[in-house]
């Protein structure tokens, strides 16, 4: 079985690789193909991957092409993980809202705006070369900002193409760990868009053992969550949001800390890699040595100003590990193998939440076999969080919308909708702002 990894020189596709080390049996992936415009990049993420394999008896073996067309033929699964400006589109992207006084972050608010309007018309292309050249290929999508670009492919792909995240994984298990119970036996009933979502109760043996946790404040305040969050808004909310909301509701206090730093999250990764890619052209470095030692810096310092501001602390062991490999593997196991389970994932809405429409990509829990992933109904959200579900799919829409017809004064109201925005003003200045150090922005008129 074929699997090809668009953004095949990313930092992360050796936690993709390494959980394919791990695959064993029939129907497991036998051959993946990097595909990158980075030559450079290529060889490098190539080398770690041959000293993950070096022990590994029939290990997938690895190619690596510039040609996007070469790479997509004959694929059974396609991996997108692509970051189109690369992280110094991403530090620009902060950079230029932070100068508004307003969030930059790469999936919420005005940074995750300018990421998915640059990005939206090469995952468009993407899908496109898919249905043609691999018709019956899965995509997985992880590449930001993940629902709406999992939208944007779908309308050329229809379910084919489902988008995953760790973040809904990671929260599950802490909850699930914190109460004692088996992370693996837990349904976890939680809904929203990407990087905006609750959980609303974790059942075992049918049982919802979420009010157990909510009505201690000990055991509330244990985890990541209860330390960002605190216990007495996550009693009022009776949920536990996304780490994401962080950003919603602590909005003023994270701008502020994030506008003090001496670097961005993003100016951060892109020093950090760069050094990380130059070392690896030396053919004496110790590849996975050093992306080890690379990735856990990466993830130790993960939204290390939310946390700041919260007072929470540093990251537990347990989060450090990534997550969103896993996801991607029982995701191609469950299609390829028809091994039925339930995953949260990032699909098509087809009336699993009544308040948005069927072609809206939420994310839920679905249940997945060889027919691909059935979002399960869910009930309805809260008053305060279907407004904020519809206000931020409206933006989304906005954006799909600019970046179909080009229109600059579309772009305008998706910054000027998003609840982040405070200003019409301050809209116009970010695209002005945005269309001045990004060239993928040039086709806005």
């Amino acid at each position: 079985m074929k699997l090809t990894i668009l953004g095949g020189g990313g930092f992360r596709v050796p936690l993709v690789y390494g959980a394919l080390l791990t695959d064993r049996g029939e129907g497991r992936v036998t051959e993946v193909v990097l595909h990158d415009l980075d030559d450079s990049r290529l060889y490098a993420v190539a080398r770690v991957l041959a000293e993950q394999a070096a022990t590994v008896p029939d290990a997938p073996t690895v190619t690596a092409t510039t040609d996007l067309d070469e790479a997509l033929r004959g694929a059974d699964f396609i991996f997108s993980a692509i970051r189109v400006g690369g992280l110094e589109g991403r530090a620009n992207d902060e950079r230029v809202a932070l100068a508004q006084g307003v969030l930059g972050q790469e999936t919420v608010g005005a940074g995750g705006i300018a990421y998915g309007l640059r990005t939206v018309p090469v995952a468009v292309d993407i899908a496109q070369r898919v249905a043609r050249l691999a018709p019956d290929a899965w995509v997985i999508n992880f590449t930001n900002p993940a629902g709406l670009v999992t939208e944007a492919m779908s309308r050329h792909l229809g379910d084919r193409v489902i988008g995953i995240c760790d973040s809904p994984v990671g929260l599950g298990r802490r909850i699930a760990t914190v109460l004692g119970a088996n992370p693996r036996e837990a349904f976890i009933d939680y809904v929203g868009l990407n990087h905006l979502g609750w959980v609303r109760g974790l059942r075992v043996a049918g049982r919802d053992e979420l009010p157990r946790l909510l009505a201690d404040p000990d055991l509330l305040g244990s985890f990541e969550e209860g330390k960002l969050f605190g216990t007495d808004w996550l009693q009022s909310l009776g949920a536990i949001p996304n780490e994401y909301l962080h950003y919603y509701y602590f909005n003023r206090e994270t701008v502020r800390a994030y506008s003090e730093v001496e670097k961005t999250r993003g100016a951060f990764l892109r020093d950090q890699q760069a050094q990380f890619y130059d070392e690896m052209k030396r053919p004496d470095t110790a590849a996975l040595t050093a992306w080890d030692r690379t990735r856990a810096e990466r993830e130790a310092t993960y939204m290390a100003e939310n946390r700041e501001t919260a007072g929470a602390g540093e990251r537990d062991a347990d989060d450090l590990s990534g997550g969103y490999e896993k996801v991607a593997l029982a995701l191609m196991r469950a299609i390829a193998r028809d091994e039925r389970t339930t995953l949260i994932l990032n699909v098509r809405n087809q009336g699993a939440l009544s308040v948005l429409d069927a072609d809206a990509v939420i994310e839920v829990p679905c249940l997945v076999d060889a027919n691909g992933a059935h979002p399960v109904a869910v009930d309805p959200l809260p008053d305060h969080a279907t407004g904020l579900v519809c206000a931020v799919k409206g933006v989304e829409r906005e954006v799909l919308a600019a970046a179909e017809n080009g229109s600059r004064t579309t772009a305008v109201k998706a910054f000027a909708l998003h609840p982040l925005v405070d200003s019409v003003n301050v809209a116009r200045r970010l695209v002005e702002g945005y269309t001045e150090v990004h060239p993928g922005l040039a086709y806005l008129k």
